[in-house]
């Protein structure tokens, strides 16, 4: 990877001063949540998109279950969140179990709701074990949706990226043609899956630019607070994790506080040395928790707009 002068710069502030001093906070935020499945669920996810909005972020996106098990819960979460925030909220959507016929009366009822921006994926197949099989008379793989979408409304569109492969894929670079079919398709932007190496990014973002393609690639950060489901997740994405993070939570399966202080260290230390590389956007994947999230943002110098927060209350109410 090749450094501008002004990435020098930010390596060697980085070495010379404590890691978070001076940082600018020209940084823009984008977070993931789940559906909730119950109102107690459903009250801890609106109360942290009330803690993570005074964060004034890009956009917040509600994942989508496999086979669409989370259909009308994900479309009730972003329909509320676009009625009763001024946030622009994103739906994931998937080619899993559906015709385009389907996929396409979903993505308009999204559009009559007011959302403008599709998390558009591939998907995952429905049931443990299997391959990924495209459904009779439906959308035969991401770029495919990207097409089909576009024709329905002219939504913002976000495509997933894999820096360390995608598990389906025959190689690295087969992986980054079939990224940039879906950016030829009409995608706006990437949103990686979660890594915990800087390296794995910069390698990808490399590989990414020297293919042609010129959007926006946002890495997705997942501060991790528990090893054993973190390392199910990242088998299913091709995602290492590597034993130096296994040994650092080692020891911590009964003390929560000190695993999230832990992980937030993890997280903010990898996001200071993306930043340095001139990473200005991050999208971060948060378990429905805001804390870790927060706390990261925080270091990276962004500051919560205090007016924020009462009006999202209000609209909760």
């Amino acid at each position: 990877m090749t450094l501008s002068l002004q990435q020098l710069q930010e390596a060697r502030d980085a070495l010379a001063t404590p890691l978070f001093a001076g940082l600018a906070g020209d940084v823009e935020v984008s977070f993931e949540f789940f559906p909730p499945k119950t109102e107690k669920m459903e009250e801890t996810l609106w109360d942290t998109l009330t803690t993570l909005a005074p964060l004034a972020p890009r956009f917040v996106s509600v994942t989508y279950g496999a086979g669409g098990s989370t259909r009308e819960r994900t479309h009730a979460t972003v329909a509320r969140i676009a009625a009763q925030t001024a946030i622009p909220a994103a739906a994931h959507l998937t080619c899993v179990d559906a015709t385009r016929d389907e996929i396409d009366e979903i993505a308009q009822n999204y559009w009559n709701a007011g959302v403008r921006h599709i998390v558009a994926l591939r998907g995952d197949p429905p049931r443990a074990g299997e391959k990924f099989a495209p459904h009779p008379g439906g959308y035969a793989n991401a770029a495919d949706l990207v097409t089909g979408l576009k024709k329905v409304a002219p939504f913002e569109i976000s495509v997933a990226a894999y820096p360390e492969t995608h598990p389906d894929a025959d190689c690295p670079e087969s992986d980054i043609e079939n990224l940039k079919r879906k950016i030829d398709a009409g995608a706006d932007h990437a949103i990686t899956q979660f890594f915990f190496s800087p390296e794995a990014y910069f390698r990808f973002r490399d590989r990414y630019a020297k293919a042609g393609v010129t959007a926006p690639l946002l890495p997705g950060i997942l501060p991790v607070t528990n090893v054993a489901t973190t390392r199910k997740i990242a088998g299913s994405c091709g995602t290492d994790i590597p034993q130096w993070m296994n040994d650092l939570f080692e020891g911590l399966d009964d003390h929560p506080t000190t695993r999230q202080l832990v992980a937030a260290t993890v997280a903010a230390e990898m996001c200071r040395r993306l930043y340095a590389g001139g990473v200005r956007h991050f999208h971060f994947y948060t378990l429905n928790r805001a804390e870790l999230s927060f706390a990261i943002c925080h270091l990276l110098g962004l500051r919560a707009k205090a007016a924020a927060s009462p009006a999202l209350q209000e609209n909760a109410a």
